[in-house]
Protein backbone atom coordinates (compact mmCIF):
# COMPACT_ATOMS: atom_id res chain seq x y z
CA UNK A 1 0.00 0.00 0.00
CA UNK A 2 1.45 3.36 -1.00
CA UNK A 3 0.66 6.75 0.50
CA UNK A 4 -1.97 7.56 -2.18
CA UNK A 5 -3.94 4.42 -1.41
CA UNK A 6 -3.54 5.06 2.31
CA UNK A 7 -4.93 8.59 1.87
CA UNK A 8 -7.87 7.19 -0.10
CA UNK A 9 -8.59 4.79 2.77
CA UNK A 10 -8.35 7.64 5.29
CA UNK A 11 -10.88 9.68 3.30
CA UNK A 12 -13.21 6.72 2.90
CA UNK A 13 -13.30 5.53 6.51
CA UNK A 14 -12.26 8.30 8.88
CA UNK A 15 -15.76 9.73 9.48
CA UNK A 16 -17.37 6.36 10.20
CA UNK A 17 -14.46 5.35 12.41
CA UNK A 18 -14.75 8.60 14.36
CA UNK A 19 -18.52 8.19 14.84
CA UNK A 20 -18.00 4.64 16.06
CA UNK A 21 -15.32 5.71 18.56
CA UNK A 22 -17.31 8.73 19.76
CA UNK A 23 -20.46 6.66 20.37
CA UNK A 24 -18.42 4.30 22.53
CA UNK A 25 -16.12 6.65 24.39
CA UNK A 26 -18.24 9.87 24.40
CA UNK A 27 -15.22 12.19 24.61
CA UNK A 28 -14.22 13.88 21.33
CA UNK A 29 -10.50 14.03 22.12
CA UNK A 30 -10.40 10.34 23.04
CA UNK A 31 -12.34 9.44 19.88
CA UNK A 32 -9.82 11.40 17.80
CA UNK A 33 -6.99 9.55 19.53
CA UNK A 34 -8.63 6.22 18.73
CA UNK A 35 -9.00 7.15 15.05
CA UNK A 36 -5.42 8.38 14.87
CA UNK A 37 -4.14 5.20 16.52
CA UNK A 38 -6.11 3.04 14.08
CA UNK A 39 -4.67 4.83 11.06
CA UNK A 40 -1.20 4.80 12.58
CA UNK A 41 -1.37 1.03 13.00
CA UNK A 42 -2.68 0.67 9.45
CA UNK A 43 0.31 2.64 8.16
CA UNK A 44 2.74 0.61 10.26
CA UNK A 45 1.21 -2.61 8.90
CA UNK A 46 0.65 -1.30 5.35
CA UNK A 47 2.75 -4.08 3.82
CA UNK A 48 0.76 -6.87 5.48
CA UNK A 49 -2.80 -5.48 5.39
CA UNK A 50 -4.80 -6.11 2.24
CA UNK A 51 -6.25 -2.73 1.14
CA UNK A 52 -9.59 -4.44 0.47
CA UNK A 53 -9.72 -5.48 4.13
CA UNK A 54 -8.47 -2.20 5.54
CA UNK A 55 -11.91 -1.21 6.86
CA UNK A 56 -12.16 -4.34 8.99
CA UNK A 57 -8.59 -3.83 10.19
CA UNK A 58 -9.27 -0.21 11.16
CA UNK A 59 -12.45 -1.00 13.05
CA UNK A 60 -10.83 -3.94 14.83
CA UNK A 61 -7.97 -1.72 16.00
CA UNK A 62 -10.42 1.03 17.02
CA UNK A 63 -12.60 -1.47 18.87
CA UNK A 64 -9.66 -2.96 20.77
CA UNK A 65 -8.23 0.44 21.64
CA UNK A 66 -11.68 1.63 22.76
CA UNK A 67 -12.03 -1.36 25.06
CA UNK A 68 -8.59 -0.63 26.50
CA UNK A 69 -9.54 3.01 27.14
CA UNK A 70 -12.83 2.03 28.78
CA UNK A 71 -11.05 -0.45 31.04
CA UNK A 72 -8.48 2.17 31.98
CA UNK A 73 -11.22 4.71 32.75
CA UNK A 74 -13.09 2.19 34.89
CA UNK A 75 -9.94 1.32 36.77
CA UNK A 76 -9.24 5.00 37.42
CA UNK A 77 -12.83 5.55 38.53
CA UNK A 78 -12.61 2.59 40.91
CA UNK A 79 -9.48 4.07 42.42
CA UNK A 80 -11.30 7.29 43.26
CA UNK A 81 -12.89 7.21 46.69
CA UNK A 82 -15.55 9.77 45.89
CA UNK A 83 -18.73 8.37 44.48
CA UNK A 84 -21.27 10.57 42.80
CA UNK A 85 -24.88 9.81 43.49
CA UNK A 86 -27.28 9.75 40.57
CA UNK A 87 -30.34 11.96 40.81
CA UNK A 88 -33.37 10.24 42.25
CA UNK A 89 -35.66 11.44 39.50
CA UNK A 90 -34.55 9.91 36.22
CA UNK A 91 -37.23 11.86 34.36
CA UNK A 92 -35.33 15.10 34.91
CA UNK A 93 -32.26 13.62 33.19
CA UNK A 94 -34.04 12.65 29.99
CA UNK A 95 -35.22 15.85 28.39
CA UNK A 96 -34.45 14.73 24.88
CA UNK A 97 -34.40 11.51 22.93
CA UNK A 98 -30.66 11.59 22.26
CA UNK A 99 -29.81 11.43 25.94
CA UNK A 100 -32.37 8.67 26.47
CA UNK A 101 -30.80 6.59 23.71
CA UNK A 102 -27.26 7.23 24.96
CA UNK A 103 -28.32 6.21 28.44
CA UNK A 104 -29.98 3.07 27.09
CA UNK A 105 -26.89 2.16 25.07
CA UNK A 106 -24.68 2.62 28.12
CA UNK A 107 -26.71 -0.08 29.91
CA UNK A 108 -25.64 -2.69 27.35
CA UNK A 109 -22.53 -4.82 27.57
CA UNK A 110 -19.57 -3.66 25.48
CA UNK A 111 -20.07 -6.31 22.81
CA UNK A 112 -23.82 -5.70 22.51
CA UNK A 113 -23.35 -1.94 22.30
CA UNK A 114 -20.69 -2.30 19.62
CA UNK A 115 -22.59 -4.73 17.41
CA UNK A 116 -25.68 -2.50 17.59
CA UNK A 117 -23.66 0.62 16.81
CA UNK A 118 -21.94 -1.05 13.87
CA UNK A 119 -25.18 -2.53 12.52
CA UNK A 120 -27.81 0.12 13.22
CA UNK A 121 -25.75 3.32 13.24
CA UNK A 122 -23.06 2.49 10.68
CA UNK A 123 -24.94 -0.04 8.52
CA UNK A 124 -22.35 -2.82 8.38
CA UNK A 125 -23.31 -6.36 7.45
CA UNK A 126 -23.21 -9.19 9.96
CA UNK A 127 -20.11 -10.59 8.25
CA UNK A 128 -18.30 -7.24 8.37
CA UNK A 129 -19.15 -6.82 12.04
CA UNK A 130 -17.85 -10.31 12.73
CA UNK A 131 -14.60 -9.47 10.94
CA UNK A 132 -14.24 -6.20 12.84
CA UNK A 133 -14.90 -7.69 16.27
CA UNK A 134 -13.30 -11.09 15.58
CA UNK A 135 -16.47 -13.04 16.35
CA UNK A 136 -18.66 -15.34 14.27
CA UNK A 137 -21.65 -14.16 12.31
CA UNK A 138 -23.89 -16.19 14.63
CA UNK A 139 -22.44 -14.42 17.68
CA UNK A 140 -23.09 -11.08 15.98
CA UNK A 141 -26.74 -11.98 15.42
CA UNK A 142 -27.17 -13.25 18.98
CA UNK A 143 -25.64 -10.11 20.49
CA UNK A 144 -27.74 -7.84 18.28
CA UNK A 145 -30.90 -9.69 19.27
CA UNK A 146 -30.11 -9.61 22.98
CA UNK A 147 -28.97 -5.99 22.88
CA UNK A 148 -32.09 -4.84 21.04
CA UNK A 149 -34.26 -6.74 23.49
CA UNK A 150 -32.55 -5.03 26.44
CA UNK A 151 -32.93 -1.65 24.73
CA UNK A 152 -36.60 -2.34 24.15
CA UNK A 153 -37.13 -3.26 27.81
CA UNK A 154 -35.21 -0.23 29.05
CA UNK A 155 -36.87 2.22 26.69
CA UNK A 156 -40.27 0.74 27.54
CA UNK A 157 -39.66 1.54 31.20
CA UNK A 158 -38.50 5.04 30.27
CA UNK A 159 -41.88 5.82 28.62
CA UNK A 160 -43.25 6.42 32.10
CA UNK A 161 -40.73 9.21 32.70
CA UNK A 162 -41.09 11.03 29.39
Amino acid sequence: MDYREFNRIVEAHSDALYRFALKNIKVAEDAQEIVQTAFERLWINRNTVDPEKSKAFLFRVAYNFTIDMIRKQRKEADMETTKFKEPSSEGADFKDLKRVLERALSKLSDIQRNVILLRDYEGYSYQEIGDILSITEAQVKINIFRGRKQLQEYLGRMEDYL
